[in-house]
């Protein structure tokens, strides 16, 4: 499909006829679509929940291809969309480039601090979640070997497995955090087969618990480590239904409120950076009838009491893109 045809299909999904409110919010997934089981996947729920509870419409644009960022949030912004929700810090250069030229539209990104008057930056402490669910792998850990996959090698990976590593560390500090990242391209995204082979390499290595922050790369992890008999870790999105029993938990990123919140807001959201930690509920780990067998009561008894210490100031969970180093490793 050429570029062309893809933005002729991408303006019929826009739906600009008549019947749809000029002021209609949108939102672009990023690459991996809105269907990816976690990151974009939990940005579509927040747009359904806004859509179910206030029976409003919105743009949606679900991107193919790095070339179409630009063009895309262009249509967008010229379609009368008021406020455009972008999810990823890929669009932070593009939404640099474009937001001057659409002063009067509100924008929203998600993952990226843009310093724009019209824009609502929405940045997570992924490593306070992350924290929580290292002290939960290392706790369920037999061999004291565990792993992280990541997605695209960028700094915001890298805050994942720090967070991760400080949380294992703090359970038992003689574990073994075995670290791999998928690529160092946006492919690295949705790769699940490169993410099911990286999992059982981890396996092979002694590794019986393993994190993926992979986007859709980590179901292939999260299927692979179903396969070998041991326990993953999923992200974003609650993923322990996606193999009951086998996923420890999910680290909760809480990207349906951040949309659901710019949505419900309208044009007039509060610009600026709006940080979304642990205190204000934007993280935390997913517990459910999938996992309830997985978790121990000794093992939430000291998560619940890590997070309410996290909350307060207490422990101070390092964050890696304040400083690109990580106290543990």
């Amino acid at each position: 499909m050429t570029l062309m045809k893809t933005f002729l299909g991408a303006a019929a999904t826009l739906a600009l006829s008549a019947g749809i409110a000029a002021a209609d919010p949108a939102i672009i997934f990023d690459l991996g679509g809105k269907f990816d089981k976690s990151f974009n996947e939990a940005a579509y729920n927040g747009a359904e929940r806004w859509k179910a509870e206030t029976g409003g419409t919105y743009k949606e644009l679900e991107m193919q291809s790095e070339a179409q960022r630009e063009q895309a949030l262009r249509r967008l912004a010229e379609s009368g969309a008021n406020p455009v929700v972008m999810t990823g810090f890929a669009f932070g250069d593009v939404l640099n480039t474009v937001a001057p030229d659409f002063p009067d539209t509100t924008f929203a990104i998600i993952d990226m601090v843009v310093d724009q008057p019209n824009v609502r930056s929405v940045v997570f402490s992924e490593e306070q979640g992350s924290y929580l669910v290292g002290m939960m792998a290392a706790m369920a850990s037999k061999s004291g070997t565990v792993g992280f996959i990541g997605g695209m090698d960028v700094p915001l990976i890298r805050k994942f497995a720090c967070g991760y590593v400080q949380g294992v560390k703090a359970v038992n500090p003689d574990a073994t955090v075995i670290q791999n990242m998928t690529g160092s391209t946006p492919a690295a995204w949705n790769d699940p087969v490169k993410g099911g082979e990286i999992a059982k390499a981890q396996k092979a290595q002694g590794a019986d618990v393993i994190y993926a922050a992979a986007g859709g790369t980590g179901i292939g992890v999260l299927q692979a480590a179903a396969d070998e008999g041991i326990l993953s870790i999923g992200v974003d999105s609650n993923q322990n239904h996606l193999h009951p029993g086998q996923v420890l938990t999910s680290m909760l990123k809480r990207v349906d409120n951040a949309v659901y919140e710019a949505f419900t807001s309208g044009a007039e959201m509060e610009k600026g950076i709006a940080l979304m930690d642990l205190a204000s509920g934007g993280v935390g780990y997913a517990l459910d009838d999938n996992n309830a067998t997985l978790v121990t009561d000794e093992m939430k008894a000291a998560v619940d009491d890590a997070a309410a210490k996290i909350a307060s100031g207490e422990i101070q969970v390092h964050d890696f893109m304040s400083d690109d180093s990580c106290p543990v490793n």
